[in-house]
């Protein structure tokens, strides 16, 4: 997810060099939702792989 966030902000980039500023608008928003989106869900995952090993580590 993160590899499509750099490559949308690439062509966010590209775009309004080359003056296409509706391109650049729409590819530098899809970059910052897939930047977030991607940011969550390693929160998440670290979250959660924290609070699992507290919980399993008395059973091992």
């Amino acid at each position: 997810m993160l590899y499509y966030a750099l490559l949308f902000f690439i062509v966010a980039i590209i775009a309004g060099v080359l003056g296409f500023g509706v391109l650049a608008a729409t590819a530098a928003t899809v970059a910052k939702i897939l930047f977030w989106g991607f940011l969550v869900i390693a929160l998440v995952t670290g979250l959660m792989d924290i609070f699992g090993r507290r919980r399993n580590a008395k059973a091992v």
